[in-house]
C-alpha cells in the first residue's frame, strides 16, 4: 500500500460513487453501504440508516473503495464533523440525484466536513 495525499484521495473519491458509513451504535460498529457525492469540499451521503442514530454524532467516518481482482486499485476513509441534512430543498434535490436503497425513516442524508483523510493506493506484489 502506498498513502496518497488527502487531496487525491479525495479526487478517488470523487471517482465513485457508492462507499460505506461508518458508526457506532451502543458501542457496536454499524456499517451501512451508501452513496455519496462530494460538493464544495463537504461529503453528501445518503445511507439506509435511522436519522436518529446519526443526529448526534459529532463525527462520521466513510470510507470507499475500488479494489480490483488483480489487487490493484485504492481505498479512502473520511471522517469529519456531520450533520443531517434538512433543507427541503437540498434534501429534494439530493434524493433526486443520489439513488437510495431504503425509503422513509431508514433514509438519511448526512454531511461531512472531511477533517482527516486517509487514502492508499494497493498494488498486487507482483507489481513491485
Amino acid at each position: 500500500m502506498t498513502e496518497v495525499s488527502g487531496a487525491e484521495a479525495l479526487w478517488l473519491l470523487e471517482s465513485v460513487g457508492q462507499g460505506r458509513l461508518v458508526y457506532f451504535q451502543r458501542e457496536i460498529a454499524v456499517v451501512r453501504p451508501a452513496v455519496h457525492v462530494v460538493q464544495y469540499g463537504r461529503l453528501i451521503v445518503r445511507a439506509p440508516a435511522q436519522e436518529a442514530a446519526l443526529a448526534d454524532r459529532v463525527a462520521l467516518t466513510y470510507q470507499a473503495d475500488e479494489i480490483r481482482a488483480d489487487g490493484s486499485g485504492w481505498t479512502v476513509t473520511v471522517t469529519g464533523p456531520a450533520e443531517i441534512v434538512r433543507d427541503a430543498h437540498e434534501t429534494a434535490h439530493y434524493r433526486r440525484t443520489l439513488p437510495g436503497w431504503a425509503h422513509g425513516p431508514h433514509d438519511t442524508l448526512v454531511r461531512i466536513r472531511p477533517q482527516a483523510v486517509t487514502g492508499f493506493r494497493l498494488a498486487h506484489p507482483e507489481a513491485w
